[in-house]
């Protein structure tokens, strides 16, 4: 039994690997519909780590360019239009 934030990634990693698969998923599991190559579990448990991976790197360079942009402004120097960028007005 998988939670719905788990159900949805498993989904959205279907989607990344084949987006123009059919199917039907019911608590996480797949039926593959319409002929469509079905996707491993392992296959789509890896992607869902990928794509976990991904997001938190993606945090992450968010943070540090809004600490970089905010130790620029208390030491007077110019930004980046990235740092800018992430400057809340």
């Amino acid at each position: 039994m998988y939670t719905l934030e788990q159900h949805k990634n498993r989904i959205d990693a279907v989607r990344e690997l084949n987006p123009n698969a059919i199917y039907n998923c019911e608590d996480g599991v797949f039926t593959w519909l319409d002929e469509t190559a079905p996707i491993s579990d392992a296959d789509i448990d890896a992607k869902v780590e990928e794509m976990k991976t991904a997001k938190a790197n993606e945090e992450q360079a968010q943070a540090d360019l809004k600490a970089s942009a905010k130790a620029k402004l208390i030491a007077g120097e110019a930004l980046t239009e990235d740092e800018a960028n992430t400057i809340v007005l």
